[in-house]
């Protein structure tokens, strides 16, 4: 699965569209020496075939997953161009779902939004992991209706302590693509370093 990933491609539309160098403060206070705005790409009609065909090759030996999703708004296209590809490639059983930040306070007071139930296999998706929090939100909320989370997939790693963090709680991780392989260094963390597998490099 996952046929038309093409990695090198994806570096470039994420050098083009998203990366930003200059002085930016980050949400969590700290000051960066660059930005990426992974939105710029995953809402684009080439990223979004690239990405959804990416994820699909990071799930080529994981079968039994059911559904991808992650917490809105990161994850929302790269949700919609998973379930595109998948439909396209041979995948057509694969299910969505989204994460909210916070439980609706009308209706049913969803916290997961889409056709999820007890006992299924996931994954969690976003565009760029800095420590991990975003996704272990979404990991938290499916695991407690009863899903089981088989890895989580990112974009761009920005190799300040995500691997790290997921790595740590057990959770099995692949990265499309990192800051490095974008020409720039990341920031200085206190994490320890973890051992990963190398991006996915497409046909």
């Amino acid at each position: 699965m996952g046929p038309g990933y093409d990695q090198g491609r994806l570096i470039d539309l994420l050098k083009r569209d998203a990366l930003r160098t200059g002085t930016f403060t980050l949400a969590s206070g700290r000051t960066s020496h660059y930005y990426v705005d992974g939105r710029t790409v995953t809402l684009s009609a080439e990223g979004a075939a690239l990405i959804g065909a990416g994820v699909l090759e990071a799930l080529a030996d994981l079968p039994g997953v059911q559904a991808v999703g992650g917490l809105t708004m990161g994850a929302d296209p790269i949700v919609g161009a998973t379930l595109a590809a998948a439909g396209a490639g041979g995948w057509p059983g694969l299910r969505g779902f989204l994460v909210r930040k916070e439980a609706k306070g009308h209706g049913t007071g969803k916290l997961v939004e889409g056709p999820l139930r007890p006992g299924m296999v996931v994954a969690i998706v976003d565009d760029v992991a800095t420590t991990g929090g975003s996704s272990l939100q979404a990991v938290a909320a499916v695991e407690a209706i009863g899903c089981t989370v088989a890895r989580i997939i990112v974009v761009l790693d920005r190799l300040e302590g995500a691997a790290f963090a997921f790595v740590d709680r057990g959770y099995d991780y692949r990265a499309l693509t990192t800051i490095r392989d974008l020409g720039v260094e990341p920031l200085a963390t206190h994490a320890p370093e973890v051992e990963m597998l190398p991006p996915l490099q497409g046909p």
